[in-house]
C-alpha cells in the first residue's frame, strides 16, 4: 500500500505552486532577454547610422576643402564669389568658388577669348568657357532641405550643359562657413544649444577678403527607440571641422 502511494505521488507531476513559480521565472528571464535584445538592436542601429553619416560628411568635407583651397588659381582674386557666398536665415552657408584650372592646358581652351565659344557674362572675369572642358572651375556648395533632413550638394556649372548638381552628404543639421584674414584658433561646441566653432582668435572678414576658411559641418543623428524604452538612443549631434588656407591668395605666412 505504501509503495502504491509513493508511486502515485511520483506520477502526480508538478504542483500548482511549482508551476506558477516556474512560469514566473520563465517570464522574467524572457523579459530580461527581450530588453537586452532591444537595447543591443537600438545601439547597433545608432552605431550604423553614425558611421554612415560621419563617413558621408567627412568625404564631403575633404572634397570641399580641396576645391576651396584651389580657389582663385590663375585669377586676380581669392576665387570666392562674395555675392553668392552667403548665410541664409536658418544659419546655413553657401560658398561659390572660381578658378582657371586649365590655363596651361595647351591641348584645350585655356580661357581663350579668341576661341569659338561665347563669353560667360556671369563668371565675374569676362573670359570664355567650354562646357565639360572647364568643369570644376565654377563650383557652388550649398545645403537644402529634403525628406526631413538637410542635404549638402555640389553644383558644377560647367560639367554639363545647364550645370550639374551632386548630393555629397545627408543628415546634416547645419553647414557654417567662416572667413578670416589669416589663420585662427577656436573652440568647438556640439549639442542641442549649438553646433559650431566659437571663440575664434580673430574676427571674420568678407568672403572676398579671406585667406583662411573654416568649414563647420554639424551631423544630426536621429533618436532611436522611444523615450523610457530599453536601449533608447536620444537625438545627438556631431561637429566636423575643416581648416582651409587659400593657397592662391599670396599667403606668405603659410
Amino acid at each position: 500500500m505504501n509503495k502504491e502511494k509513493q508511486l502515485s505521488r511520483r506520477q502526480a507531476g508538478f504542483s500548482l505552486i511549482e508551476m506558477i513559480i516556474a512560469m514566473a521565472i520563465t517570464i522574467t528571464i524572457t523579459a530580461v532577454a527581450g530588453s537586452l535584445l532591444a537595447q543591443s538592436m537600438n545601439i547597433r542601429t545608432r552605431s550604423s547610422e553614425k558611421v554612415d553619416a560621419l563617413a558621408d560628411a567627412q568625404r564631403a568635407l575633404n572634397i570641399m576643402s580641396r576645391e576651396i583651397a584651389d580657389a582663385g588659381f590663375n585669377l586676380s582674386d581669392n576665387g570666392i564669389v562674395a555675392g553668392d557666398s552667403v548665410t541664409d536665415a536658418n544659419g546655413n552657408s553657401t560658398i561659390r568658388i572660381r578658378s582657371n584650372l586649365n590655363k596651361y592646358n595647351t591641348a584645350g581652351n585655356p580661357f581663350d577669348p579668341g576661341s569659338s565659344v561665347s563669353t560667360d557674362a556671369q563668371n565675374g572675369i569676362g573670359v570664355s568657357t567650354v562646357v565639360g572642358e572647364d568643369q570644376g572651375e565654377d563650383v557652388k556648395y550649398f545645403v537644402y532641405a529634403a525628406d526631413n533632413t538637410n542635404l549638402l550638394a555640389r553644383y558644377d556649372r560647367y560639367r554639363i550643359a545647364g550645370g550639374s548638381s551632386t548630393v555629397l552628404a545627408n543628415r546634416l543639421d547645419s553647414l557654417r562657413i567662416h572667413y578670416y584674414a589669416g589663420k585662427v584658433s577656436y573652440s568647438t561646441v556640439a549639442g542641442q544649444t549649438g553646433c559650431d566653432i566659437t571663440g575664434a582668435s580673430a574676427g571674420e572678414v568678407s568672403p572676398g577678403a579671406a585667406t583662411y576658411v573654416v568649414i563647420a559641418a554639424c551631423v544630426r543623428l536621429d533618436a532611436v527607440g522611444v523615450p523610457g524604452s530599453p536601449g533608447y538612443q536620444p537625438e545627438s549631434r556631431v561637429l566636423l571641422v575643416s581648416d582651409v588656407a587659400l593657397r592662391n591668395s599670396n599667403l606668405t605666412i603659410y
